[in-house]
């Protein structure tokens, strides 16, 4: 199974008619960790006018809470969620924080501006898959190096690291789906003389085909 959530922590902010909003996005796994972030923006921010969060937590996206936090019903939270719903991301917390600028934006302009800052907080973030994967390791002699280099570079699998001693070594995380994919090929490919070892299936990052740990 794989999910999508956000890259990294991040903020964007814009003005809207004197008001400032401030996206602040953070990648969490419970609860909690989420409500320490609100509770740490909120510290940071304690002049602003208004605090709004949302956040979606779980791979089914089973936890869903988000607060207005003083905006009229509707205006404020409801759009931060909605906005990570349509970004198709989970594990992830929104605080748009509103420091009022004096020019009433009534309940569109809110619902516009609340929805920017929380867009434009996730794009700054960037967006990131999860996927089940594994590490492994392919144990060679040296003049099967190139071969092996070919076959990987076909197939998009990335080689993390190439260790030189008495033979090569060389370590790999990929989907889980794709491990015996690997081994017959290389396998085959080697007439059966690499060692090929996978590890226990964790989940990963994946960036293009590059699979990694934070």
């Amino acid at each position: 199974m794989s999910y999508y959530t956000v890259l990294k922590e991040a903020k964007a902010e814009f003005e809207e008619k004197k008001s400032l909003f401030i996206g602040h996005v953070k990648r969490v796994y419970n609860e909690e960790e989420a409500r320490n972030f609100i509770n740490q923006i909120r510290n940071q921010h304690k002049q602003a006018t208004h605090n709004v969060y949302a956040y979606i937590i779980g791979e089914s996206k089973g936890i869903q809470r988000y607060s207005d936090d003083g905006e009229p019903q509707g205006t404020a939270g409801i759009p931060v969620l909605e906005v990570i719903k349509k970004s198709d991301i989970t594990d992830v917390v929104v605080v748009v924080t509103r420091y009022f600028g004096g020019i009433l934006l009534g309940a569109g302009g809110l619902v516009r501006a609340y929805s920017k800052g929380a867009s434009i907080g996730i794009k700054e973030a960037g967006v990131v898959e999860k996927v089940m994967g594994c590490p492994v390791e392919i144990l060679i002699d040296y003049d099967l190096l190139g071969k092996v280099q070919y076959i990987c570079s076909q197939n998009l699998w990335y080689i993390d690291q190439i260790e030189y001693t008495d033979k090569v070594r060389l370590h790999m995380s990929n989907e889980v789906e794709k491990i015996e994919q690997i081994k017959l090929e290389i396998t085959d490919a080697t007439s059966g003389k690499a060692i090929i070892d996978s590890g226990r299936p964790d989940y990963y990052f994946k960036l293009e085909n590059k699979l990694f740990k934070e």
